[in-house]
């Protein structure tokens, strides 16, 4: 099985295309969800990802700007972008993404892989840490393998003895297409984010995503990807929508 694990793209669409042009062979797609807010061009994203189809988990961006949530949680930039885009969408795509599922989900042919937005304790819930990890790793009945997203940092924790570590790709460049490669030991539980697409806050500006290859008796290999993409053209978008400015400039920054 090739799988491509994407999520966060937030509505930007530059970002969006370039990854698709990295994209390796794949047999199936997991999106992890916050397909819009933040950046200007949510229905254009919303008609790719579901041309895209494969399995799509909701995000928090992605139940505030459909409708199903309100905005107490977001921070001012937060709720002023998830009302635009609450004006912005067309019907069928501000329907599409309330009816999208609540993770943790499975994919067929993955039996013991699991795939949540925030963190399969609470789809809101941010894994910024071992300690987090750590209580996600002991709850039971969940998969070896869990992709979530949420937080904007490509990575992930492994458990060890019971506890969580965690582990970051190291790329050669800063600027052109890069990938990182590991093997995850079948023996050992995994949290893995493949990062945003849309908006990554780890200092690299470079939209991200992963690839997921499992089968046979050898370790599945998980492949982290960074893509540069023309984050001008991305800015001037949010600019041209009197978003506010700060979304814009922080793209640049990778924060």
């Amino acid at each position: 099985m090739r799988l491509l694990v994407i999520s966060d793209i937030h509505a930007n669409l530059e970002a969006f295309e370039a990854c698709r042009a990295a994209f390796p062979p794949y047999d199936s797609v997991v999106n992890l969800g916050d397909i819009v807010g933040y950046n200007a061009s949510p229905n254009e994203i919303c008609e790719r990802a579901r041309a895209m189809g494969g399995l799509v988990v909701r995000g928090n961006h992605d139940r505030v700007c459909s409708g199903l949530a309100d905005m107490t949680d977001f921070n001012l930039v937060a709720a002023m972008s998830a009302k635009w885009t609450q004006m912005t969408l067309l019907p069928e795509n501000t329907e599409w993404l309330r009816n999208l599922p609540q993770g943790p989900l499975r994919q067929n042919g993955l039996e013991d892989v699991e795939f949540v937005h925030g963190s399969p304790r609470d789809e809101d819930e941010y894994v910024l840490n071992a300690f987090t990890a750590t209580a996600d790793f002991r709850l039971p009945g969940h998969a070896s393998t869990i992709f979530f997203g949420h937080t904007h940092l490509q990575g992930g924790y492994i458990c060890e003895d019971g506890r969580a570590h965690p582990f970051s790709p190291v790329y050669e460049t800063t600027e052109e297409i890069a990938q990182f490669t590991v093997r995850l030991d079948s023996g050992k539980r995994h949290l893995i984010n493949p990062g945003s697409i849309g908006q990554p806050r780890d200092g690299d500006w470079r939209a991200a995503f992963a690839y997921y290859e499992s089968g046979g008796d050898a370790p599945a290999k998980l492949t982290f990807y960074r893509v540069p993409y023309d984050v001008e053209s991305a800015q001037q978008r949010i600019f041209a929508a009197n978003l506010p400015e700060r979304l814009g400039l922080r793209l640049k920054l990778g924060r």
